[in-house]
């Protein structure tokens, strides 16, 4: 993706976040001159990896697969007093745009329909191979509510209502009906060790610099 396309796409995710009075921290608005003057006091935001996160998962078409995300805390797995003991973060999709087929071995958590489009979603089993169940029926909960569906069968999520998902549970999920602000909340989130795709894919993606970056990614935390 090139730097031009990452500044765009943060522009329209804050208007999303506007028009729907989502808030988010202070330091979500940080130039890469202002994180590099808080780098000390900042610490556990860097090794906690939270804010600005966008993908398009490899497919080289963002509009298609691909996500702006935000993750505003969390933890980190192996430092229990490091960060929060849980995660959140906010998932901004535009219509017909969504996540590709993946389960988390580790995390548990909430997909939550928090403003605008629907949520269409996807579910699968994983075999013991780590492969997709096609066959086996999907058992989750929504907002406490037992849900049982057929592996790949579209179901909706309404805004305001969420899906629990657990381990191994292949998701496919994104928004139907024009653009969408989903949160999640879940156990302590790793991205870089907890995804698995059911075809291969990167979870970050390169970033050709074709001019300067309007605020840093969890990528480029590195280079600030």
């Amino acid at each position: 993706m090139k730097r031009s396309e990452v500044n765009g796409y943060l522009k329209w995710a804050e208007a999303l976040l506007k028009e729907y009075k989502f808030p988010l921290p202070r330091f979500a608005h940080w130039s890469p001159a202002e994180w590099t003057a808080n780098r000390q006091k900042a610490a556990e935001i860097f090794e906690t990896n939270l804010g600005w996160d966008i993908t398009d998962f490899g497919s080289g078409d963002f509009e298609k697969i691909g996500a702006v995300l935000f993750t505003i805390r969390n933890g980190v797995h192996d430092k229990p007093g490091v960060g929060s003991p849980y995660a959140e973060k906010l998932i901004l999709l535009k219509d017909g745009q969504y996540l590709p087929c993946h389960y988390h071995a580790v995390k548990t958590e909430d997909i939550i329909n928090r403003g605008g489009a629907r949520i269409f979603m996807k579910l699968y089993n994983a075999r013991p191979d780590g492969s997709v169940d096609t066959e086996s029926d999907v058992h989750v909960y929504s907002d406490g509510i037992l849900l049982t569906v057929k592996p790949g069968e579209v179901f909706y999520v309404e805004p305001g209502d969420s899906v629990r998902l657990t381990p191994r549970t292949y998701h496919i999920f994104g928004a139907a009906g024009g653009n969408l602000i989903a949160g999640e909340v879940s156990s302590v989130n790793d991205d870089h060790t907890d995804n698995y795709f059911s075809e291969k894919r990167p979870r970050f993606p390169a970033i050709e610099e074709d001019c300067e970056m309007l605020y840093p990614l969890v990528g480029d935390y590195g280079t600030l």
